[in-house]
């Protein structure tokens, strides 16, 4: 016998209950699921009177998950649909957030099955969210699921709202280290993004300071994974680690000091010292899958860009030809490609066999950068003003002639017309 229980259009969340309840007891038996379809929508319907959003949704989700593979993706959706809408019900912050939690926990527990459908189910929470501490936990629920689910493409695109989504959920130092990593880790599982993976990294690692000596011993293996992946990539040359403490941490670090030595290679020095580093240490280097003719091509372009910053704008070819260790016919190659790469701004003397650089890239730019761009902006400016000035000045002159002459004019006219043999100007 069927129980009839009493419901309104405003609240469709018993229909709901009933469906999902018939179909996680449809194996037992007509005999054995009534019995229980009708208990859990009479509990359904008292926490529903009572206000109780925070057992309804248990309730809920408990049926909801074991017919999670028995439904179709557009009935999977109405159902979490209805489910994740119990937060709008709530009155305070942190009973959203209890809920949040709740949703967000049981949906990501099964990564691997119909991850894509989940990490939707999970925006969609994330949508019906006030709370900035709620929406945090969901958006860090959703990339974990993404990652774990291999369905990194779906949230990839929301990562461009990051500085938005932070000023949104004003959230801590050590929140921040856990979101940055989190991103930093689904950018490297999606490949595609290798470049924006290493830019959050450098985030994660610059939310740490010399003043926390004791965690910043957790940043060890992210630290050693920047300078990898800085020194893997090929078209990044520029970087700031070498300013960060977490990064710091690793020069006096018996198992990481090596791999600190790397870094500092490659930002502050040139090709002799890779070439010497690597005959000493070429098994460490294979070891971190380095390979080593693509170390050498990037040292050479960072040993040219070295050179333009080094030697007052102009450079010898075979200057070039000794530091980059190439033949006479390559040198013009090599800086072709440093021209196309956007590390300099230069013309190729060919009669006086000379580089004229007109700008490089920096390898660090730290405070000593900063300084130094500072002090040739100031030289700039005072000149560029003067200069500014007396074009003004002398365009007021030039515009004022033709008044003068107008002037004159008339004088003229007046002393013929009177008979006059002069006139002062």
């Amino acid at each position: 016998m069927t129980t009839v229980v009493p419901t309104s259009e405003e609240d469709p969340v018993l229909p709901v209950v009933r469906f999902t309840a018939e179909l996680s007891w449809a194996d037992a038996g007509p005999e054995a699921a009534e019995p229980q379809v009708t208990r859990l929508c009479m509990e359904a319907q008292e926490c529903m009177v009572r206000g109780r959003w925070l057992d309804l949704a248990s309730l809920m989700l408990t049926s909801a998950e074991i017919v999670f593979s028995k439904v179709s993706d557009k009935d999977l959706e109405c159902i979490f649909t209805f489910i994740c809408n119990l937060v709008s019900k709530l009155e305070s912050p942190n009973e959203e957030l209890e809920v949040a939690k709740l949703i967000s926990t049981k949906i990501t527990q099964q990564p691997t099955d119909k991850p894509a459908m989940r990490l939707k189910i999970l925006f969609n929470l994330y949508n019906l969210l006030e709370g900035p501490d709620s929406r945090f936990f969901v958006y860090m629920q959703a990339l974990n699921l993404a990652l774990n689910g291999t369905v990194t493409d779906h949230i990839v695109p929301s990562f461009k709202k990051i500085d938005s989504f932070l000023k949104e959920w004003n959230i801590g130092v050590k929140d921040q280290r856990n979101l940055f990593l989190a991103i930093a880790n689904v950018l490297k599982e999606n490949k595609s993004s290798g470049k924006d993976s290493f830019k959050f990294l450098t985030k994660y690692l610059a939310t740490f300071s010399d003043e926390d000596l004791y965690v910043m011993s957790e940043a060890k293996d992210e630290a050693v994974r920047a300078i990898i992946e800085f020194v893997k990539a090929p078209d990044t040359f520029q970087c700031d680690l070498l300013d960060m403490p977490a990064v710091g941490q690793l020069e006096k670090d018996a198992k990481y000091a090596l791999v600190y030595q790397l870094l500092k290679i490659f930002l502050t020095q040139r090709l002799d010292a890779y070439l010497e580093f690597h005959a000493a240490n070429s098994t460490l280097l294979k070891s971190y899958g380095l390979v080593h003719e693509d170390c050498i091509t990037k040292m050479r372009l960072m040993s040219l860009v070295d050179l333009g910053c080094s030697e007052s704008g102009q450079i010898p070819y075979a200057l070039i030809k000794d530091t980059l260790r190439i033949n006479d016919e390559e040198v013009e190659l090599w800086v072709v490609k440093a021209i196309t790469a956007k590390l300099i701004e230069c013309k190729m003397d060919q009669m006086n066999q000379a580089v004229i650089v007109s700008r490089c890239t920096e390898r660090l730019f730290g405070q000593q950068q900063w300084h130094s761009l500072r002090s040739k902006l100031a030289t700039m400016a005072f000149p560029s003003i003067k200069t500014s000035c007396e074009g003004k000045r002398g365009m007021l002159q030039a515009s004022s002639a033709p008044f003068k002459r107008t002037r004159l004019l008339k004088k003229a006219h007046r002393g013929w017309q009177f008979g006059r043999s002069h006139f002062l100007l």
